[in-house]
């Protein structure tokens, strides 16, 4: 069981993804719809993170520098497929919207798997349909 940060600025997004966090066993952070509350909950207790590219007007990438300064794993999620990442972060897992059960679920275990000093895997997840 894992305690996953949730950031997406659209909120049936943001619940798919706690639900299917549930389902699977893990502790949501947050959810945060918006960069503000993002950085708010950066400093929580967690095990790693799932965040929007794109909040709004704002981008998460001082989100993602915070996380990543503390070591923690985390994907991008974005429906701009990988030119929608700036240069500086496509190191990161990416999680291509729309993303089904089946990819978010890889992409959780792979944030787990790193978490946990596992190899986990720094690939571009193609979703295939859902959310």
């Amino acid at each position: 069981m894992a305690k996953i940060l949730v950031v997406d600025d659209e909120p049936l997004i943001a619940a798919q993804m706690e639900d299917w966090l549930l389902e699977l066993g893990h502790v949501v952070v947050g959810p945060a719809y918006n960069l503000a509350k993002a950085l708010e909950l950066a400093h929580t207790d967690m095990d790693g993170a799932i965040v929007d590219v794109s909040l709004g007007r704002d981008n998460s990438y001082p989100l993602v520098d915070a996380l990543v300064g503390r070591g923690l794993p985390l994907a991008l999620a974005t429906g701009h497929g990988q030119d929608g990442v700036a240069p500086g972060y496509r190191a990161q897992a990416i999680l291509m919207k729309p993303f089904d059960f089946a990819t978010f679920r890889r992409t959780v275990d792979n944030l787990t798997a790193q978490g946990s000093g596992g190899p986990g895997e720094h690939a571009a997840l193609r979703g295939s349909g859902g959310v």
